[in-house]
């Protein structure tokens, strides 16, 4: 394997995916960047194309989130048709966080691919919300990337601030790692640095202004973004991350950086959801019933705990509406799917073409 291509992530199952490739003269490439006309890939040596996809590629995606994506591993060929830069193939992805499309909308939105880490940002002061937090862990688990909660600003916060931010998140799930930055030091920084060797993935999400530009700069040891003084009204950094790009770390790693999320709609399945609650799935084994819903039904355990104090109220309150949210979602995926089936076209989201981001007029392919 090429050293070059390891500093980007590559490993040993990209390259046994992509031998049926290399067979053709194409090149392995990893996408850094969605221009919505082009995509930008850097390929081994660093060099770096524009690229488009190929028709087949588009044709042979199901929905948006199958297209290519910033993170993913792409078959190149360079100066193909009329010195066409195409992309001819997608590898598999070994890990892929999402959300679901903000709004009535059953579709995923992929953030990131191919990540190792998904650093969420936040703050001990304004930003510090558990409930999104808890929302950010499960789609974190079920993209397969290891979670981080970075408490940003902890210059600006007491220590005591800073604590007891940290063990709320650890209380939340201990195998979490929690680590204290400060963007505007480099010391600030050593944590997360310290995770980060050649070909680690990680990207940064959260809020807008908690900083995520700053410590893009700090790890890059350069200015790639912009900012600007923080808001005395919101205590938020003005500028924010207008689109998703991946960078590489000259001392190592790679670093996708994304624009401020305002919301973490589940993207996730009942299994993940028991996973990241495993202390309400723990006491729902002592529930009476095995279908118990943990609200009204006779003998609940659980809530038989929040009554006696040993459980977390608004915890059991948030495991319920996500678990409400899940079952909402996957019945309209089922309602979707039969709609397609049966070639009914009448709600406003059917109507849509099915990969709606990319619609002919906006992308162009070629064969």
């Amino acid at each position: 394997m090429s050293p070059d291509l390891e500093a980007l992530g590559w490993n040993a199952e990209f390259e046994r995916q992509f031998a049926k490739y290399a067979a053709k003269d194409w090149l392995p490439g990893r996408l850094i960047r969605d221009n919505k006309i082009t995509f930008g890939a850097i390929l081994a040596g660093g060099a770096r194309h524009e690229v488009i996809m190929g028709g087949r590629v588009y044709h042979e995606a199901a929905n948006d989130a199958e297209l290519p994506a910033v993170g993913d591993w792409v078959a190149l060929e360079i100066g193909g048709e009329v010195s066409t830069n195409l992309i001819r193939a997608r590898l598999p992805r070994q890990t892929c966080f999402s959300r679901k499309v903000p709004g009535k909308s059953t579709e995923e939105q992929v953030i990131a691919t191919n990540v190792d880490a998904v650093a969420v940002v936040t703050d001990a002061g304004v930003d510090f919300n558990l409930r999104r937090l808890e929302r950010y862990l499960t789609v974190i688990r079920k993209s397969g990337a290891q979670a981080i909660i970075l408490l940003n600003k902890a210059d600006l916060f007491s220590e005591a601030d800073n604590h007891r931010a940290r063990d709320a998140v650890q209380a939340l799930d201990p195998r979490v790692t929690v680590l204290l930055s400060n963007a505007h030091s480099q010391s600030g920084v050593a944590g997360l640095r310290a995770l980060l060797k050649p070909g680690f993935t990680i990207t940064l999400v959260g809020s807008s202004g908690v900083g995520k530009s700053t410590l893009a700069n700090q790890l890059l040891g350069r200015d790639w973004q912009w900012t600007d003084a923080v808001s005395d009204q919101t205590g938020k950094g003005v500028h924010t991350t207008t689109a998703r790009e991946l960078i590489p770390i000259p001392t190592g790693g790679i670093l996708i950086d994304n624009p401020g999320i305002r919301e973490i709609q589940m993207w996730t399945d009942e299994t993940v959801l028991r996973e990241s609650f495993a202390d309400l799935d723990e006491l729902a084994n002592g529930c009476r019933h095995h279908n118990c819903r943990h609200g009204a039904d006779a003998g609940c355990a659980v809530r038989a705990a929040v009554e006696a104090g040993t459980l977390d109220f608004d915890r059991y309150a948030a495991y319920l509406k996500l678990e409400d949210e899940i079952a909402a979602l996957n019945k309209k995926q089922r309602k979707r799917k039969l709609q397609i089936e049966k070639g009914i076209r009448t709600s406003s989201e059917s109507v849509k073409h099915p990969k709606g981001k990319y619609k002919r007029e906006r992308r162009p392919w070629t064969s």
